[in-house]
Protein backbone atom coordinates (compact mmCIF):
# COMPACT_ATOMS: atom_id res chain seq x y z
CA UNK A 1 0.00 0.00 0.00
CA UNK A 2 1.68 3.35 -0.97
CA UNK A 3 0.16 6.30 0.65
CA UNK A 4 1.18 10.09 -0.44
CA UNK A 5 1.57 13.21 1.40
CA UNK A 6 -0.32 16.10 -0.03
CA UNK A 7 2.41 18.12 -2.37
CA UNK A 8 3.75 21.61 -0.72
CA UNK A 9 3.72 24.85 -2.93
CA UNK A 10 6.95 25.93 -1.71
CA UNK A 11 9.42 23.67 0.81
CA UNK A 12 10.36 26.74 3.13
CA UNK A 13 6.61 26.84 3.04
CA UNK A 14 4.82 26.61 6.26
CA UNK A 15 3.73 22.97 5.96
CA UNK A 16 -0.46 23.03 6.71
CA UNK A 17 -0.71 19.37 5.23
CA UNK A 18 -2.82 17.40 7.51
CA UNK A 19 -1.91 13.93 8.11
CA UNK A 20 -2.98 11.59 5.38
CA UNK A 21 -2.39 8.38 6.95
CA UNK A 22 -4.54 8.71 10.30
CA UNK A 23 -7.60 7.67 9.04
CA UNK A 24 -6.50 5.05 6.53
CA UNK A 25 -5.72 2.11 9.00
CA UNK A 26 -7.47 -0.19 11.51
CA UNK A 27 -6.74 0.03 15.03
CA UNK A 28 -5.66 -3.77 14.01
CA UNK A 29 -3.00 -3.01 11.91
CA UNK A 30 -1.90 0.28 13.33
CA UNK A 31 -0.76 -2.18 16.65
CA UNK A 32 0.24 -4.68 14.36
CA UNK A 33 2.94 -1.59 13.13
CA UNK A 34 4.03 -0.83 16.64
CA UNK A 35 5.04 -4.55 17.01
CA UNK A 36 6.94 -4.47 14.17
CA UNK A 37 8.53 -1.10 14.57
CA UNK A 38 9.30 -2.02 18.07
CA UNK A 39 10.92 -5.63 17.26
CA UNK A 40 13.63 -3.70 15.17
CA UNK A 41 14.01 -0.91 17.91
CA UNK A 42 14.79 -3.35 20.56
CA UNK A 43 17.15 -5.39 18.55
CA UNK A 44 18.86 -2.28 17.50
CA UNK A 45 19.07 -0.15 21.17
CA UNK A 46 20.17 -4.03 22.66
CA UNK A 47 23.64 -3.66 20.92
CA UNK A 48 24.38 -0.18 22.48
CA UNK A 49 24.66 -2.15 25.81
CA UNK A 50 24.75 -6.19 25.54
CA UNK A 51 29.00 -6.18 24.05
CA UNK A 52 30.16 -4.50 27.69
CA UNK A 53 29.26 -8.21 29.61
CA UNK A 54 31.47 -9.71 26.75
CA UNK A 55 34.80 -7.94 27.74
CA UNK A 56 36.18 -10.20 29.05
CA UNK A 57 35.82 -12.71 26.62
CA UNK A 58 36.29 -10.72 23.99
CA UNK A 59 39.42 -10.11 25.19
CA UNK A 60 40.44 -13.95 25.68
CA UNK A 61 39.04 -14.78 22.16
CA UNK A 62 40.13 -12.10 20.12
CA UNK A 63 43.44 -11.28 21.77
CA UNK A 64 42.25 -7.67 22.09
CA UNK A 65 44.40 -5.04 23.55
CA UNK A 66 41.90 -2.88 26.09
CA UNK A 67 42.32 0.19 23.48
CA UNK A 68 40.75 -2.44 20.82
CA UNK A 69 37.93 -3.06 23.32
CA UNK A 70 37.08 0.27 23.56
CA UNK A 71 36.81 0.58 20.08
CA UNK A 72 34.75 -2.79 19.87
CA UNK A 73 31.96 -1.58 22.96
CA UNK A 74 32.28 2.33 21.47
CA UNK A 75 32.56 2.12 17.85
CA UNK A 76 28.23 1.52 17.37
CA UNK A 77 27.68 4.09 19.44
CA UNK A 78 30.21 6.54 17.28
CA UNK A 79 28.36 6.03 13.79
CA UNK A 80 24.69 5.81 15.49
CA UNK A 81 24.44 9.10 17.08
CA UNK A 82 26.44 10.63 14.57
CA UNK A 83 24.09 9.61 12.46
CA UNK A 84 20.70 9.55 13.33
CA UNK A 85 19.60 12.96 12.25
CA UNK A 86 20.59 12.20 8.73
CA UNK A 87 18.81 8.96 8.66
CA UNK A 88 15.69 10.31 9.89
CA UNK A 89 15.80 13.40 7.21
CA UNK A 90 16.65 10.11 4.33
CA UNK A 91 13.23 8.47 5.57
CA UNK A 92 11.30 11.46 4.56
CA UNK A 93 12.96 11.73 1.23
CA UNK A 94 12.93 8.39 0.19
CA UNK A 95 9.89 6.90 2.57
CA UNK A 96 10.49 5.61 6.08
CA UNK A 97 9.59 1.75 4.79
CA UNK A 98 12.74 1.61 2.36
CA UNK A 99 15.01 3.15 4.91
CA UNK A 100 13.47 0.51 7.97
CA UNK A 101 14.20 -2.24 5.85
CA UNK A 102 17.54 -1.55 4.61
CA UNK A 103 18.85 -0.18 7.76
CA UNK A 104 17.55 -3.72 9.24
CA UNK A 105 19.58 -5.72 6.39
CA UNK A 106 22.47 -3.90 6.58
CA UNK A 107 22.39 -4.07 10.75
CA UNK A 108 21.44 -7.74 10.26
CA UNK A 109 24.27 -8.31 7.92
CA UNK A 110 26.89 -6.89 10.02
CA UNK A 111 25.59 -9.06 12.99
CA UNK A 112 26.74 -11.96 10.96
CA UNK A 113 30.19 -10.45 10.44
CA UNK A 114 30.75 -9.35 14.04
CA UNK A 115 29.89 -13.49 14.74
CA UNK A 116 32.28 -14.24 12.06
CA UNK A 117 35.28 -11.63 13.21
CA UNK A 118 38.90 -13.36 13.46
CA UNK A 119 40.71 -10.24 14.40
CA UNK A 120 39.60 -6.83 16.68
CA UNK A 121 39.97 -5.23 13.43
CA UNK A 122 37.50 -6.95 11.68
CA UNK A 123 34.95 -6.72 14.22
CA UNK A 124 35.56 -2.73 14.96
CA UNK A 125 34.72 -2.48 11.13
CA UNK A 126 31.70 -4.55 11.26
CA UNK A 127 30.65 -2.73 14.81
CA UNK A 128 30.88 0.63 12.83
CA UNK A 129 28.40 -0.91 10.05
CA UNK A 130 26.16 -2.01 12.46
CA UNK A 131 26.22 1.93 13.43
CA UNK A 132 25.04 3.02 10.41
CA UNK A 133 22.85 0.27 9.86
CA UNK A 134 20.80 1.55 13.46
CA UNK A 135 21.21 5.08 12.46
CA UNK A 136 19.25 4.22 9.15
CA UNK A 137 16.53 2.53 11.00
CA UNK A 138 16.00 4.36 14.40
CA UNK A 139 14.27 7.24 13.85
CA UNK A 140 11.78 5.53 10.97
CA UNK A 141 10.32 3.65 14.06
CA UNK A 142 9.31 7.34 15.46
CA UNK A 143 8.72 9.03 12.18
CA UNK A 144 6.26 6.70 11.10
CA UNK A 145 4.11 5.94 14.88
CA UNK A 146 3.67 9.63 14.11
CA UNK A 147 2.33 9.40 10.58
CA UNK A 148 0.42 6.36 11.32
CA UNK A 149 -1.48 6.90 14.82
CA UNK A 150 -3.68 9.70 15.00
CA UNK A 151 -3.18 12.54 17.55
CA UNK A 152 -5.49 11.21 19.88
CA UNK A 153 -4.06 7.61 20.27
CA UNK A 154 -0.27 8.64 19.91
CA UNK A 155 0.04 8.91 23.92
CA UNK A 156 -0.12 4.78 24.28
CA UNK A 157 1.95 4.42 20.96
CA UNK A 158 4.58 6.26 22.53
CA UNK A 159 4.41 4.92 26.04
CA UNK A 160 5.08 1.54 24.40
CA UNK A 161 7.72 2.52 21.69
CA UNK A 162 9.42 4.28 25.08
CA UNK A 163 8.93 1.18 27.53
CA UNK A 164 10.65 -1.09 24.67
CA UNK A 165 13.42 1.53 23.94
CA UNK A 166 14.27 1.67 27.92
CA UNK A 167 14.10 -2.03 27.99
CA UNK A 168 16.28 -2.53 25.81
CA UNK A 169 19.13 0.08 26.98
CA UNK A 170 19.01 -2.67 30.17
CA UNK A 171 18.37 -5.33 29.07
CA UNK A 172 21.83 -5.82 27.25
CA UNK A 173 23.77 -6.64 30.07
CA UNK A 174 21.89 -9.67 31.75
CA UNK A 175 20.70 -11.00 28.44
CA UNK A 176 24.58 -11.04 26.80
CA UNK A 177 25.92 -12.23 30.15
CA UNK A 178 23.04 -15.42 29.63
CA UNK A 179 24.31 -15.66 26.32
CA UNK A 180 28.44 -15.42 26.76
CA UNK A 181 28.18 -18.19 30.05
CA UNK A 182 25.58 -20.80 27.79
CA UNK A 183 26.96 -20.19 24.12
CA UNK A 184 30.31 -17.36 23.58
CA UNK A 185 30.33 -14.49 22.86
CA UNK A 186 29.76 -14.68 19.02
CA UNK A 187 26.18 -15.39 19.65
CA UNK A 188 25.50 -11.83 21.00
CA UNK A 189 25.56 -10.83 17.58
CA UNK A 190 24.44 -14.59 16.02
CA UNK A 191 21.33 -13.63 17.97
CA UNK A 192 20.26 -10.75 15.52
CA UNK A 193 20.11 -13.09 12.51
CA UNK A 194 17.05 -14.71 13.42
CA UNK A 195 15.17 -11.80 14.61
CA UNK A 196 16.74 -9.68 11.83
CA UNK A 197 15.52 -12.13 9.15
CA UNK A 198 11.52 -12.42 11.15
CA UNK A 199 11.56 -8.49 11.17
CA UNK A 200 12.30 -7.92 7.76
CA UNK A 201 9.90 -10.19 6.78
CA UNK A 202 7.17 -8.71 8.67
CA UNK A 203 8.53 -5.51 8.25
CA UNK A 204 8.02 -5.87 3.84
CA UNK A 205 4.57 -7.21 4.43
CA UNK A 206 2.89 -4.96 7.45
CA UNK A 207 5.15 -1.34 7.39
CA UNK A 208 2.83 1.15 4.93
CA UNK A 209 5.15 2.38 2.13
CA UNK A 210 4.54 6.21 3.38
CA UNK A 211 6.12 7.97 0.39
CA UNK A 212 6.18 12.32 -0.17
CA UNK A 213 4.93 12.84 -3.65
CA UNK A 214 6.68 15.91 -4.48
CA UNK A 215 10.34 15.32 -5.03
CA UNK A 216 12.75 16.01 -2.48
CA UNK A 217 16.99 15.80 -2.79
CA UNK A 218 19.61 15.43 0.37
CA UNK A 219 21.37 18.13 1.38
CA UNK A 220 24.55 16.77 1.07
CA UNK A 221 26.82 19.36 2.21
CA UNK A 222 24.62 19.92 5.15
CA UNK A 223 24.54 15.88 6.06
CA UNK A 224 28.50 15.66 5.51
CA UNK A 225 29.00 18.97 8.06
CA UNK A 226 26.51 17.60 10.24
CA UNK A 227 27.95 14.30 10.90
CA UNK A 228 31.38 14.86 10.75
CA UNK A 229 30.63 17.65 13.72
CA UNK A 230 28.72 15.24 15.39
CA UNK A 231 31.56 12.30 14.95
CA UNK A 232 34.04 14.38 16.58
CA UNK A 233 31.62 15.38 19.18
CA UNK A 234 31.17 11.75 20.22
CA UNK A 235 34.77 10.67 19.49
CA UNK A 236 35.66 13.23 22.12
CA UNK A 237 33.47 12.42 24.43
CA UNK A 238 34.42 8.43 24.47
CA UNK A 239 37.83 9.02 24.10
CA UNK A 240 38.84 11.85 26.80
CA UNK A 241 38.33 9.70 29.89
CA UNK A 242 40.50 7.06 28.80
CA UNK A 243 43.38 9.45 27.40
CA UNK A 244 42.45 11.75 30.22
CA UNK A 245 41.57 14.33 27.62
CA UNK A 246 45.05 14.61 26.57
CA UNK A 247 46.65 14.00 23.30
CA UNK A 248 44.88 11.22 20.74
CA UNK A 249 47.61 10.91 18.07
CA UNK A 250 50.47 13.96 17.01
CA UNK A 251 49.84 17.71 17.92
CA UNK A 252 46.08 16.47 18.18
CA UNK A 253 44.27 16.39 21.67
CA UNK A 254 41.21 15.61 23.29
CA UNK A 255 40.11 19.47 23.91
CA UNK A 256 40.96 20.51 19.98
CA UNK A 257 38.77 17.70 19.04
CA UNK A 258 35.63 18.89 21.05
CA UNK A 259 36.37 22.49 19.61
CA UNK A 260 36.58 21.62 16.18
CA UNK A 261 33.23 19.62 16.65
CA UNK A 262 31.49 22.66 17.87
CA UNK A 263 33.34 24.72 14.99
CA UNK A 264 31.67 22.13 12.31
CA UNK A 265 28.41 21.86 14.10
CA UNK A 266 27.98 25.87 13.50
CA UNK A 267 29.44 25.68 10.46
CA UNK A 268 26.58 23.36 9.64
CA UNK A 269 24.15 25.47 11.94
CA UNK A 270 25.11 28.71 9.95
CA UNK A 271 24.52 26.64 6.31
CA UNK A 272 21.07 25.17 7.62
CA UNK A 273 20.03 29.29 8.10
CA UNK A 274 21.72 29.98 4.71
CA UNK A 275 19.59 27.12 2.72
CA UNK A 276 16.55 28.11 4.96
CA UNK A 277 14.74 29.00 1.80
CA UNK A 278 15.46 25.40 -0.32
CA UNK A 279 15.32 22.11 1.28
CA UNK A 280 17.73 22.02 4.64
CA UNK A 281 18.92 18.47 6.52
CA UNK A 282 17.10 19.76 9.35
CA UNK A 283 13.65 21.62 8.29
CA UNK A 284 13.06 24.94 10.21
CA UNK A 285 10.20 24.04 11.41
CA UNK A 286 11.26 21.16 13.08
CA UNK A 287 12.82 24.03 15.90
CA UNK A 288 10.28 26.81 15.40
CA UNK A 289 8.06 24.94 18.04
CA UNK A 290 9.10 25.68 21.38
CA UNK A 291 8.25 22.48 22.88
CA UNK A 292 9.95 19.82 20.37
CA UNK A 293 12.94 21.97 21.47
CA UNK A 294 12.65 22.16 24.94
CA UNK A 295 11.50 18.36 25.49
CA UNK A 296 14.80 17.47 23.01
CA UNK A 297 16.69 19.09 25.65
CA UNK A 298 14.54 17.24 28.64
CA UNK A 299 15.32 14.37 27.00
CA UNK A 300 18.39 14.58 27.15
CA UNK A 301 18.67 14.98 30.66
CA UNK A 302 16.23 11.75 31.02
CA UNK A 303 18.58 10.11 29.17
CA UNK A 304 21.81 11.62 31.48
CA UNK A 305 19.86 10.17 34.35
CA UNK A 306 19.67 6.71 33.17
CA UNK A 307 23.39 6.36 32.41
CA UNK A 308 24.16 8.09 35.43
CA UNK A 309 22.32 6.02 37.58
CA UNK A 310 23.03 2.76 35.85
CA UNK A 311 27.09 3.28 35.80
CA UNK A 312 27.57 3.94 39.31
CA UNK A 313 25.05 1.32 40.76
CA UNK A 314 26.44 -1.58 38.52
CA UNK A 315 29.87 -1.05 39.72
CA UNK A 316 28.36 -1.05 43.29
CA UNK A 317 26.58 -3.79 42.89
CA UNK A 318 29.27 -5.92 41.60
CA UNK A 319 32.44 -4.75 43.19
CA UNK A 320 30.69 -3.37 46.45
CA UNK A 321 28.12 -6.20 46.91
CA UNK A 322 30.06 -9.00 45.00
CA UNK A 323 27.02 -10.18 42.68
CA UNK A 324 27.87 -11.48 39.11
CA UNK A 325 26.65 -10.15 35.82
CA UNK A 326 23.64 -11.97 35.75
CA UNK A 327 22.72 -11.40 39.93
CA UNK A 328 23.19 -7.54 39.37
CA UNK A 329 21.02 -7.62 36.12
CA UNK A 330 18.23 -9.16 38.27
CA UNK A 331 18.16 -6.38 40.92
CA UNK A 332 17.87 -3.81 37.75
CA UNK A 333 15.51 -5.93 36.25
CA UNK A 334 12.30 -4.45 38.89
CA UNK A 335 13.16 -0.78 37.69
CA UNK A 336 12.90 -2.06 33.61
CA UNK A 337 9.34 -4.12 34.51
CA UNK A 338 8.04 -0.88 36.73
CA UNK A 339 8.90 1.14 33.42
CA UNK A 340 7.17 -1.18 31.21
CA UNK A 341 3.94 -1.14 33.40
CA UNK A 342 3.51 2.41 34.12
CA UNK A 343 4.98 3.86 30.33
CA UNK A 344 1.13 2.00 28.53
CA UNK A 345 -0.55 3.35 31.18
CA UNK A 346 0.52 7.04 31.49
CA UNK A 347 0.42 6.89 27.26
CA UNK A 348 -3.83 6.48 27.79
CA UNK A 349 -3.53 9.28 30.41
CA UNK A 350 -1.53 11.85 27.98
CA UNK A 351 -4.51 11.06 25.29
CA UNK A 352 -6.74 11.75 27.76
CA UNK A 353 -5.71 14.65 29.99
CA UNK A 354 -2.73 16.25 28.28
CA UNK A 355 0.60 15.49 28.85
CA UNK A 356 2.24 18.51 30.78
CA UNK A 357 1.39 17.14 33.97
CA UNK A 358 2.33 13.37 33.82
CA UNK A 359 6.07 14.48 32.13
CA UNK A 360 6.42 16.85 35.21
CA UNK A 361 5.10 14.12 38.03
CA UNK A 362 7.10 10.99 36.04
CA UNK A 363 10.29 13.41 36.22
CA UNK A 364 10.55 13.69 40.01
CA UNK A 365 9.30 10.19 40.38
CA UNK A 366 12.34 9.79 38.35
CA UNK A 367 15.35 12.01 40.16
CA UNK A 368 13.40 10.71 43.60
CA UNK A 369 14.03 7.35 42.64
CA UNK A 370 17.02 7.99 42.10
CA UNK A 371 17.73 10.21 45.70
CA UNK A 372 16.04 6.90 47.51
CA UNK A 373 19.09 4.47 45.66
CA UNK A 374 21.53 7.43 46.84
CA UNK A 375 19.78 7.39 50.49
CA UNK A 376 20.41 3.00 50.35
CA UNK A 377 23.76 3.37 49.62
CA UNK A 378 25.17 2.69 52.67
CA UNK A 379 28.05 0.76 54.42
CA UNK A 380 25.77 -1.83 55.07
CA UNK A 381 22.93 -1.39 52.68
CA UNK A 382 19.11 -2.36 52.09
CA UNK A 383 19.39 -4.16 48.97
CA UNK A 384 15.13 -4.24 49.97
CA UNK A 385 15.26 -0.23 50.19
CA UNK A 386 17.67 -0.12 46.73
CA UNK A 387 15.03 -2.08 45.07
CA UNK A 388 12.23 -0.15 46.25
CA UNK A 389 13.96 2.91 45.05
CA UNK A 390 15.03 1.47 41.29
CA UNK A 391 10.80 0.65 41.39
CA UNK A 392 10.18 4.45 42.34
CA UNK A 393 12.57 5.54 39.42
CA UNK A 394 11.52 3.23 36.90
CA UNK A 395 7.53 4.36 37.55
CA UNK A 396 8.87 7.38 36.89
CA UNK A 397 11.04 7.00 33.79
CA UNK A 398 8.01 4.98 32.30
CA UNK A 399 5.50 7.70 33.01
CA UNK A 400 8.19 9.99 30.91
CA UNK A 401 8.39 8.23 27.65
CA UNK A 402 4.66 9.22 26.14
CA UNK A 403 3.76 12.35 27.19
CA UNK A 404 7.51 13.63 26.05
CA UNK A 405 6.99 11.95 22.60
CA UNK A 406 3.68 13.44 22.25
CA UNK A 407 3.78 16.47 23.20
CA UNK A 408 7.30 17.34 21.42
CA UNK A 409 5.74 15.84 18.40
CA UNK A 410 2.51 17.41 17.74
CA UNK A 411 2.85 20.15 16.12
CA UNK A 412 5.68 18.63 13.93
CA UNK A 413 4.26 17.38 10.06
CA UNK A 414 4.72 14.02 8.39
CA UNK A 415 7.01 15.41 5.95
CA UNK A 416 9.33 16.17 8.46
CA UNK A 417 8.50 13.65 11.12
CA UNK A 418 11.84 11.52 10.38
CA UNK A 419 13.90 14.49 10.97
CA UNK A 420 12.32 15.06 14.02
CA UNK A 421 12.76 11.90 14.92
CA UNK A 422 16.24 12.23 14.15
CA UNK A 423 16.89 15.20 16.49
CA UNK A 424 15.54 13.24 19.41
CA UNK A 425 16.99 10.52 19.03
CA UNK A 426 20.47 12.47 18.40
CA UNK A 427 19.19 14.49 22.02
CA UNK A 428 18.76 10.67 23.63
CA UNK A 429 22.14 9.34 22.71
CA UNK A 430 24.05 12.41 23.78
CA UNK A 431 22.72 12.63 26.20
CA UNK A 432 23.11 8.98 27.39
CA UNK A 433 27.23 9.71 26.43
CA UNK A 434 27.47 12.88 28.64
CA UNK A 435 26.08 10.93 31.33
CA UNK A 436 28.57 7.94 30.91
CA UNK A 437 31.36 10.06 30.34
CA UNK A 438 30.82 12.96 33.14
CA UNK A 439 29.56 10.14 35.60
CA UNK A 440 32.93 8.10 34.87
CA UNK A 441 34.77 11.26 35.37
CA UNK A 442 33.45 11.94 38.68
CA UNK A 443 33.51 8.99 40.07
CA UNK A 444 36.89 8.36 38.92
CA UNK A 445 37.66 11.56 40.58
CA UNK A 446 36.08 11.15 43.71
CA UNK A 447 37.17 7.09 43.96
CA UNK A 448 41.10 8.81 43.48
CA UNK A 449 40.33 11.14 46.29
CA UNK A 450 39.01 8.55 49.26
CA UNK A 451 41.50 5.79 47.54
CA UNK A 452 44.39 7.23 50.00
CA UNK A 453 42.24 8.09 52.99
CA UNK A 454 41.13 4.24 53.35
CA UNK A 455 44.37 3.16 52.64
CA UNK A 456 45.79 4.71 55.27
CA UNK A 457 43.12 3.01 57.82
CA UNK A 458 43.13 -0.08 56.70
CA UNK A 459 46.99 -0.27 56.43
CA UNK A 460 47.22 -1.12 60.22
CA UNK A 461 45.69 -4.31 59.69
CA UNK A 462 48.69 -5.78 57.78
CA UNK A 463 52.39 -6.59 58.94
CA UNK A 464 54.43 -3.68 58.94
CA UNK A 465 56.98 -4.39 56.91
CA UNK A 466 54.46 -5.03 53.76
CA UNK A 467 52.29 -1.65 54.65
CA UNK A 468 54.39 0.64 52.18
CA UNK A 469 54.19 -1.51 49.67
CA UNK A 470 49.87 -1.81 49.91
CA UNK A 471 49.92 2.15 50.18
CA UNK A 472 51.81 2.57 46.92
CA UNK A 473 49.50 0.13 44.90
CA UNK A 474 46.54 2.60 46.23
CA UNK A 475 49.04 5.18 45.66
CA UNK A 476 49.66 4.07 41.99
CA UNK A 477 45.86 3.29 41.75
CA UNK A 478 44.23 7.02 42.22
CA UNK A 479 47.03 8.08 39.70
CA UNK A 480 46.57 5.82 36.69
CA UNK A 481 44.06 6.49 33.43
CA UNK A 482 41.76 4.01 34.90
CA UNK A 483 40.68 2.19 37.85
CA UNK A 484 40.01 -1.18 37.28
CA UNK A 485 36.50 -2.13 39.15
CA UNK A 486 35.25 -5.13 38.20
CA UNK A 487 33.75 -7.92 40.48
CA UNK A 488 35.93 -8.94 42.73
CA UNK A 489 38.61 -5.95 41.95
CA UNK A 490 40.08 -3.44 44.47
CA UNK A 491 41.47 -1.19 41.99
CA UNK A 492 45.12 -1.42 43.85
CA UNK A 493 48.14 -1.49 41.41
CA UNK A 494 49.70 -4.07 44.32
CA UNK A 495 53.58 -5.16 43.26
CA UNK A 496 53.84 -8.55 41.80
CA UNK A 497 56.41 -9.86 44.01
CA UNK A 498 54.25 -10.27 47.22
CA UNK A 499 54.86 -13.44 49.26
CA UNK A 500 51.80 -15.74 47.86
CA UNK A 501 51.66 -16.45 51.29
CA UNK A 502 50.30 -13.28 52.34
CA UNK A 503 48.70 -12.14 49.06
CA UNK A 504 45.18 -13.41 49.94
CA UNK A 505 44.84 -11.24 52.71
CA UNK A 506 46.61 -8.06 51.13
CA UNK A 507 44.30 -8.74 48.48
CA UNK A 508 41.35 -8.83 50.84
CA UNK A 509 42.23 -6.15 52.63
CA UNK A 510 42.44 -4.45 49.92
CA UNK A 511 39.07 -4.95 48.65
CA UNK A 512 37.80 -3.76 52.20
CA UNK A 513 39.69 -0.42 51.39
CA UNK A 514 38.19 -0.28 47.93
CA UNK A 515 34.77 -0.71 49.34
CA UNK A 516 35.03 1.69 51.78
CA UNK A 517 36.49 4.60 49.51
CA UNK A 518 33.72 3.61 46.56
CA UNK A 519 30.78 4.35 48.86
CA UNK A 520 31.47 8.02 49.68
CA UNK A 521 32.49 8.59 45.83
CA UNK A 522 28.87 6.83 44.81
CA UNK A 523 27.00 8.89 46.80
CA UNK A 524 29.14 12.14 45.55
CA UNK A 525 28.53 11.38 41.98
CA UNK A 526 25.30 10.51 42.55
CA UNK A 527 24.29 14.04 43.20
CA UNK A 528 25.50 15.07 39.46
CA UNK A 529 22.18 13.44 37.59
CA UNK A 530 19.61 14.76 40.63
CA UNK A 531 20.78 18.29 39.48
CA UNK A 532 20.72 17.71 35.84
CA UNK A 533 17.04 15.92 36.28
CA UNK A 534 15.52 18.99 38.34
CA UNK A 535 17.04 21.02 35.45
CA UNK A 536 14.81 19.03 33.41
CA UNK A 537 11.61 19.38 35.77
CA UNK A 538 11.77 23.22 35.84
CA UNK A 539 12.48 23.30 31.76
CA UNK A 540 9.44 20.56 31.54
CA UNK A 541 7.23 23.42 33.39
CA UNK A 542 7.51 25.91 30.89
CA UNK A 543 6.08 23.68 27.97
CA UNK A 544 3.03 24.78 26.70
CA UNK A 545 -0.34 22.62 26.92
CA UNK A 546 -2.18 21.88 23.56
CA UNK A 547 -5.14 24.37 24.18
CA UNK A 548 -2.43 27.27 25.88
Amino acid sequence: MTISHAPAPDPAATDTTTDPTTTTHSPRSQWLILAVLCLGLFMILLDTTIVHIAVPALTTGLGATLDQIMWIVSAYTLTYASLLIVGGRLGDLYGPKRLFLAGLALFTVASVGCGLAATPTELIAMRLLQGVGGAMLSPQTLGMLTVVFPPHRRGVAFGIWGAVAGLATVAGPPLGGALVTSLGWRWIFFVNLPIGIATLALATVVLPDVRPRRQHRLDLPGAALLSAGLFLLCFGLIEGPSLRWGRVWGIVTVPTVLVAAIVVVALFGWRQRAARNREPLIPAGVFADRNFTLLSAVLAAISFGMLGLLLPLVIFLQSVQSLNALQAGLILAPMSLASVVSAPFAGRLADRLGGKDILVVGLILWAGGIALVLSATRPYPSLAELIVGLVVAGFGLGMTFAPLQTIALHNVRARMAGAAAGVMNTARQLGALLGAVAMGTILQLQLAAHLGDSAQRNADALPESFRPQFLEGFQKAAQAKGIEVGAGQSGAHLPADIPSSVLPAIEQVALKTFQEAYLPAMRATLVLPLVVLALAVIGALFVRRADD
